[in-house]
């Protein structure tokens, strides 16, 4: 059984003006001015005249990408980078260790400078393990298994040099970022 129509339809306009007074003013515009970029200055006139802050200054020239990795996402990506590593040593250099060690200190860098700020102090813990991880391939293992695991012994025990110095490296590139992180937030408290 059909029930029949109690309201009008709202078809027509609303009262007390044109329709178009009751959107806000993006919707306001017309098709043609969809894809039309606003100028920085009128930018920040709207942002003035709707009592916002005016906008940070862009700073000039390129900027490289800064990702900002959690603290196991910063782990996963010094184990891959590590892992990477030694295998390309292994196929390239024939398992040069000092090459390995070369190649530690770049992902130790990368590794301090994009964790997240939260996750600061955990980039230090987690490159010795990568170290580990990516030494696994470029470790002495003509005996089998074993004979692996002593080469990783062995390498661990010959290269620590490699992996304090990286790890310093990053150590320190995280405790300025750290006072610079918390010396930011206390301005903002």
């Amino acid at each position: 059984m059909e029930q029949p129509r109690t309201r009008p339809p709202n078809d027509g306009p609303r009262r007390g003006g044109p329709r178009s007074a009751h959107l806000p003013p993006q919707a306001r515009r017309g098709p043609a001015d969809v894809h039309r970029p606003v100028p920085e200055a009128e930018q920040a006139a709207r942002r003035v005249r709707d009592g916002r802050p005016p906008a940070p200054p862009v700073p000039p020239g390129p900027r490289l990408p800064g990702p900002r990795l959690t603290g196991l996402g910063a782990g996963l990506f010094c184990a891959a980078a590590m892992a990477l590593s030694g295998f390309l040593d292994d196929l390239l250099f024939g398992a040069s260790l000092t090459v390995y060690g070369v190649l530690f200190l770049p992902v130790c860098v990368l590794t301090a400078l994009w964790v997240r700020g939260n996750d600061l102090l955990t980039a230090p813990v987690s490159l010795p393990i990568a170290f580990a991880v990516g030494l696994f391939p470029v470790a002495d293992g003509r005996a089998g298994l074993l004979g692996r695991l002593m080469g990783l012994v062995t390498g661990l025990a010959t290269q620590a040099g490699w992996l304090y110095g990286g790890t310093l490296i990053a150590a320190v590139i995280v405790l300025v970022r750290r006072v610079r992180w918390v010396r930011s937030r206390r301005r903002r408290d």
